[in-house]
């Protein structure tokens, strides 16, 4: 989990004992136009009026552990002749484990693995600007998708891209008057160190994000209240000089038992306005 950047931000639930799985519930609510939390009211009635009973309606989040896997071979040679050897495979693993457990959060189908960002059914994506170039993001872009991240979220939001839109964040402007503001850099321009955030929130490139012009090159997420992760125990490593013991090899083995899945099934329709928010918001490809 250290070794990477998402994990450390995701709600986590340790899974103990002999149980392989979790079930939790969670409010089964996708609008608040008519009723809150899945089916609760409220209603200003007169003194000796009967009142009207409504309820929350829950779903069960279930996470079933799903297994992460790594394998590796050194020759005895290898061993004697690098006594560090040993410790930078299992660094290595640990790393690769962290890189894994972030691409399923974003990435994840679901299906033997983690149901990641961009495949959830509670994403939101934000239409590309009419006449938009291919390859491009802007100001309009960014501040349409905060507008659809959940208020109580956005202190808590960051602002994950791909590398290679930074070229985009640093040269983004927006018309002021017959002028124009770059969005990302300070007033005195590309020569000073640039803010670091976005609309005030945080700009973290990860290599899981998708290239420029995909879906998922730039996303707006709030982790701490949208995604969950159920894991049992770290890394087991375990090492073995018999498995292929007539070739002086030792074998190291690591496997990790870990689910992730966003807490809602669906984005949300507010009590006034028509435009769904979520914790996950994304741009359309502009392919």
């Amino acid at each position: 989990i250290a070794t990477g950047i998402l994990a450390p931000k995701c709600r986590r639930i340790t899974i103990s004992g002999n149980s392989n799985a979790t079930k939790i519930n969670g409010i089964d609510e996708n609008s608040r136009v008519s009723s809150r939390y899945g089916g609760v009211i409220s209603y200003w009635e007169g003194e000796a009026d009967q009142f009207t009973s409504k309820k929350p309606k829950f779903r069960q989040i279930e996470l079933s552990l799903k297994k992460l896997t790594g394998l590796c071979y050194a020759t005895d040679e290898n061993l004697q002749d690098s006594s560090q050897l040993e410790g930078i495979i299992r660094d290595s693993f640990n790393g690769e484990f962290g890189f894994q457990i972030d691409d399923g959060v974003i990435n994840g189908t679901g299906a033997g693995q983690f149901l990641g960002i961009l495949n959830a059914g509670c994403l939101v994506t934000v239409a590309k600007e009419t006449g938009q170039k291919a390859s491009t993001i802007v100001a309009e872009n960014v501040i349409k998708m905060s507008s659809r991240i959940f208020a109580s979220s956005y202190q808590n939001s960051v602002w994950y891209v791909n590398q290679n839109t930074l070229p985009q964040l640093y040269t983004m402007s927006i018309a002021v008057g017959t002028g124009g503001q770059l969005v990302f850099t300070p007033p005195g321009g590309l020569s000073q160190a640039p803010y670091g955030t976005l609309l005030g929130r945080p700009v973290v490139p990860i290599e899981q994000c998708a290239s420029l012009g995909t879906v998922g090159d730039i996303i707006l997420a709030d982790l701490s209240k949208g995604y969950i992760l159920a894991e049992k125990g770290g890394i087991q490593s375990a090492m073995s000089i018999h498995v292929r013991f007539e070739y002086a090899e030792s074998l190291f083995r690591f496997i990790l038992r870990m689910d992730g899945q966003p807490v809602r099934a669906a984005a949300l329709t507010p009590y006034k306005g028509s435009e769904t928010l979520s914790h996950f918001v994304a741009l359309a490809s502009r392919t």
